[in-house]
């Protein structure tokens, strides 16, 4: 193995001597504890500084380089948290970074990226397109290439967050780690040789940008060209040898979960924890709450970073109050006279619901003339709320033709 307890060790005392980075907290979650039958301890990571783990390891690779004299600037490529990663430990260790990212990217992970020190510039619309522009450029005399997950320091560096975790949940017994290129959890699974038991630890990835288990199935890396998931911070599309090897020995097993699952476990976390975070930290936290992992003792999800675009967010809460139909589109047979739409209004106000939007649609083939449909986005507490609404509608003599997803 290329990284071993004793490199995560050393990256933990370097990492110890920067006054802005955190040791982040743990915190017990009964409300997941109870539902899963566990004792559940959230590793609260996007605490730290820039959001997520990623200083981590950039600080410990970039500080080595710092020291040895090796370059005046570093460069890398990110979809956002790494970048972010990277423009702080540069600037913190006297470096100039350079940073590639897709134009995908969300804007404030862009802008984030920058107040930390880094010039950015964008290449292209996937992380593999970022990674070929930063490469070309690390060729470049007095610079460094600082890869996000293919590199022995840097993923030491992640590892500092495991021998952290075993000291504040000392019993545990699962840690659920989400899986992008793979240098979290190879970090944090050679980490958990420090416990003084067996530590089972697991790797979760998006299902539509899932490259590990077909990997350990094929015994080499896998590439996915198209990730596409809502957690675009473990969209990278592959493992590299050295992370592969590292999870191929030190991980135990391996899930998926989709974008749905993914959305559902972010809407879970703002509303029982008040934890907001992105897609990738939420994957951690999804296949406990579908029942896909079946833990007990104490686990220890892994909430790796709190970057969520604004826009992103509405997304993803959208999607997962639809899938709990609390956010549904109801299509109603009415005479079309004045004073229905009313009506129909003080019907679905009474059962705490907001209507969100509302049409008259008079256009459909067959339609008896002086009749029109009401269709309506309502936003509801509860799927028991659609099922009254429908049931006094259909009590005021209205015919409800459908409820669907909005």
């Amino acid at each position: 193995m290329t990284v071993s307890l004793t490199d995560v060790q050393a990256a933990r005392e370097r990492i110890e001597g920067v006054e802005r980075m955190r040791e982040t907290p743990v915190r017990q979650s009964a409300t997941l504890g109870e539902t899963i039958g566990a004792d559940v301890w959230l590793k609260l990571e996007h605490f730290q500084k820039t959001g997520s783990f990623k200083p981590r390891g950039a600080y410990n690779c970039i500080c080595q380089i710092a020291q040895r004299g090796e370059a005046e600037r570093v460069v890398a490529a990110s979809a956002g948290n790494h970048a972010q990663g990277v423009a702080f430990a540069a600037t913190e260790c006297g470096l100039d970074s350079l940073v590639f990212m897709p134009e995908t990217a969300p804007q404030a992970k862009i802008d984030a990226t920058r107040g930390y020190g880094a010039t950015v510039e964008l290449r292209g619309d996937t992380f593999a397109d970022a990674m070929a522009a930063a490469q070309e450029r690390a060729d470049e005399p007095g610079t460094a290439f600082v890869h996000a997950y293919d590199d022995a320091d840097v993923i030491a560096g992640q590892g500092t967050l495991g021998l952290e975790l075993l000291e504040q949940v000392p019993d545990l017994d699962t840690v659920v780690v989400p899986i992008g290129g793979g240098g979290l959890i190879s970090g944090v699974a050679t980490a958990m040789q420090a416990a003084d038991h067996d530590v089972r630890v697991v790797g979760v990835q998006a299902e539509a940008a899932a490259t590990a288990p077909q990997s350990l199935r094929k015994g080499e890396p896998v590439e996915n060209e198209t990730p596409d998931t809502i957690a675009d911070g473990i969209a990278t599309g592959s493992l590299s040898d050295q992370t592969f090897e590292i999870i191929r020995e030190r991980v135990d097993e391996v899930v998926t979960v989709d974008d749905t699952e993914i959305a559902n476990a972010t809407l879970w976390l703002l509303e029982r924890t008040k934890q907001m975070v992105e897609g990738a930290a939420a994957a951690s936290v999804a296949p406990l709450l579908s029942g896909e992992l079946d833990v007990d003792g104490t686990v220890a999800p892994l909430l790796c970073g709190g970057n969520i675009d604004i826009a992103t967010l509405q997304d993803v809460l959208t999607r997962a109050l639809v899938d709990r139909r609390q956010f549904v589109t109801i299509r109603i047979r009415i005479d079309d006279r004045p004073g229905v739409l009313g009506e129909l209004a003080s019907l679905i106000g009474k059962h705490d619901t907001n209507i969100r939007d509302v049409r008259h649609d008079r256009s459909e083939q067959g339609l008896p003339v002086g009749e029109a449909d009401i269709v309506a986005r309502l936003t509801t507490p509860s799927e028991a709320a659609i099922e009254r609404i429908v049931e006094d509608i259909e009590d005021a003599g209205y015919t409800v033709r459908d409820v669907g997803p909005s």
